[in-house]
């Protein structure tokens, strides 16, 4: 569990916990009576997604306070990394940022007979920070391709756009194991190869990316949007013109479809024979589904709609 992230992730999940056990009796003490009949003992592994990674964090802290013999280890090898992990069977549950690839990650799985079920568990606006002394509010789709897309020559923020300023550009992006970039390369706009610029400083750790934006003049990443917001004294968010005007990333232009293309959905992949066969798993399963909107909202996600959080639940009831 990376420190920073670790962090990042507590002071959230000690809130929550304070309001999820104020109306229990004896707090989170060793249960006894009727209670120890219903406790449940095992470990659990989860990783993938660095976006994903402080909810999955934040469920894993509450569900010791009900279940405090579940050991839940999570880690962030990103999305990429974390389908490899879960298709060799070595971890219960995969984190993602992007759907599994049908060409690349899900016949690893099928090869493997691992079966598998996607929950959606909250929604992502995709956010493109800047260094916040940069004199430059907004981009167009185009405009973010022309920055990030494999063999561009920009170099310097004039050379994006003759208004901006004469400042040389950093850039600080996702490892290529993530699916942030996976998305950014694939999704955001037409990219025929694939992939980004090499030029760049890269980390599968969003908050290594933070630091490297926050500290560097001119400089630009991207990231989830719960990183922004936690981070929002030291970075600025620009907004993106997808054919409609500027529009900001938000909890609102994320549901409400308008912040488009970077507006995402997030998931967790479950082993569907781990699900069943271990208690332990479907206990942290179970209860992180439960309380998905709370725990989406206190660690700084875009909670699911009502409709898709009815999708979620009836997935996970279709496990077998």
């Amino acid at each position: 569990m990376n420190a920073t992230s670790t962090r990042r992730v507590v002071p959230a999940v000690a809130a929550l916990a304070l309001g999820l056990s104020l109306s229990a009796c004896g707090g989170a003490s060793e249960p006894s009576g009727d209670n120890a009949a219903e406790q449940v003992s095992g470990s659990v592994a989860v990783d993938g997604s660095s976006t994903v990674y402080p909810m999955s964090v934040a469920a894993a802290e509450l569900l010791r306070e009900e279940q405090p013999k579940v050991q839940v280890t999570v880690g962030e090898s990103g999305t990429g990394g974390g389908f490899e992990k879960f298709c060799a069977g070595e971890t219960d549950l995969s984190d993602a940022s992007r759907p599994i690839k049908d060409d690349e990650e899900a016949p690893v799985c099928e090869k493997a007979g691992i079966e598998y079920t996607q929950l959606q568990v909250a929604t992502d606006a995709l956010t493109i920070a800047v260094h916040p002394d940069l004199a430059v509010d907004c981009l167009t789709v185009d405009q973010v391709g022309k920055l990030f897309i494999k063999g561009s020559k920009i170099k310097n923020w004039k050379e994006l756009d003759p208004s901006f300023p004469d400042e040389k550009i950093s850039f600080f992006i996702p490892g290529t194991d993530s699916g942030t970039y996976d998305y950014m390369a694939n999704d955001v706009f037409d990219n025929e190869s694939e992939e980004l610029r090499a030029d760049v400083e890269s980390s599968e750790d969003d908050n290594v990316l933070v630091q490297g934006v926050s500290g560097t003049e001119g400089a630009v990443g991207f990231f989830g949007f719960s990183y922004f917001e936690e981070n929002s004294d030291k970075l600025k968010a620009l907004e993106v013109d997808g054919g409609e005007g500027c529009v900001a990333p938000s909890v609102e232009t994320a549901q409400d479809g308008s912040y488009t293309p970077l507006a995402r959905p997030l998931f967790v992949y479950a082993n569907n024979a781990k699900y069943t066969e271990n208690e332990a798993t479907k206990s942290y399963l179970d209860f992180y589904v439960e309380n998905l909107a709370t725990i989406a909202e206190e660690t700084g996600f875009i909670p699911l709609s009502d409709e898709l959080y009815e999708g979620t639940k009836a997935a996970l009831s279709g496990i077998k």
